[in-house]
């Protein structure tokens, strides 16, 4: 009886290995390519996966092979179950060597152009079997649907099924151009923002109040202006071509505050920080790349901020 349910499981686990091959190689004849068995065992396996199942889980015509919507959520299910079996496996045979494989990590756009597409290089030097995939984007995508396995945040990390772990933080300032105020005076307090433009960053919760501290605690001001944009990026630029004052988190600035024509104001009243988090989808398995690569830039971006 022994041998027999180990033979059903290596079974199933041939089964599951040719499943994942046909998905991500196209077919069944590139799957047999890619595995090194012969198309026949291939279609074999398949057919007696869809049998246990139940189901079909490709759709098949003389030109390709598709995934029905129930082979697209089988793969969804299995395909981390395959992942954190080689991981395992890497880990136990030798933990001192490089990881590889796919991680997709996820940034802000301004953020990541500035402080972690310099870092990428480094991380493919240390470990040059990854395969890196970049997805720069202010919006703040879900983990989970996205495949996203390292996230880095600027700001509040309010996912209730993430691990995140800060790594810094970066104060907050306001920032206009030199030209900008030639033109239209240099606000001293808080409440003068009301007569300047304000670029305004739609994707802030705070896009129309800018919270200030004072002597008296903490209090906010609405200001308005002629540019509001989902996007840091395009206030940013907004600011360095003179058309208003920005808020930003300083590490979006980095280099500009070098600059001459690029000056802070209101320094005196910005009492507010930004953390800067590396964050998990939470899940009971990690692969040993994506906490390796987690390292590296809770170390590296430390020493960037």
């Amino acid at each position: 009886m022994i041998l027999i349910l180990r033979k059903n499981e290596l079974d199933r686990f041939h089964e599951l290995s040719a499943f994942i091959a046909v998905v991500e190689a196209g077919g069944f004849t590139a799957a047999a390519r890619r595995t090194g068995d012969s198309q026949s065992t291939i279609s074999k396996s398949i057919g007696a996966l869809e049998r246990r199942l139940g189901v079909v889980l490709f759709n098949r015509s003389t030109r390709s092979v598709t995934l029905t919507d129930q082979g697209q959520r089988y793969y969804d299910r299995a395909k981390p179950l395959l992942d954190g079996m080689d991981d395992a496996d890497g880990e136990l045979t030798n933990s001192t060597h490089s990881v590889s494989g796919l991680i997709r990590i996820a940034a802000s756009g301004t953020f990541g152009r500035l402080h972690i597409l310099p870092l990428i290089p480094d991380l493919l030097s240390l470990h040059p079997g990854l395969r890196v995939d970049v997805v720069l984007s202010d919006f703040v995508r879900d983990m989970v649907d996205d495949g996203i396995d390292l996230a880095i945040r600027v700001g509040p990390v309010n996912d209730p099924d993430a691990i995140a772990r800060r790594v810094a933080s970066t104060p907050l300032v306001c920032v206009g151009s030199r030209r900008y105020f030639e033109q239209h005076g240099t606000p001293k307090t808080p409440a003068e923002l009301v007569d300047h433009n304000c670029l305004l960053y739609r994707g802030s919760t705070e896009s129309t109040h800018w919270p200030f501290v004072g002597p008296d605690g903490p209090f906010s001001v609405s200001v308005r202006g002629n540019l509001t944009s989902n996007s840091v990026e395009t206030i940013r630029a907004g600011v360095l071509a003179g058309v208003g004052i920005g808020r930003f988190a300083k590490v979006s600035l980095a280099d500009d505050l070098r600059h001459s024509d690029v000056i802070t104001v209101l320094d005196e009243f910005m009492g507010d920080a930004r953390n800067i988090s590396l964050i998990w989808p939470r899940r009971q398995f990690v692969p040993a790349r994506v906490r390796r690569v987690t390292d590296f830039f809770a170390e590296a971006i430390p020493q960037r901020i």
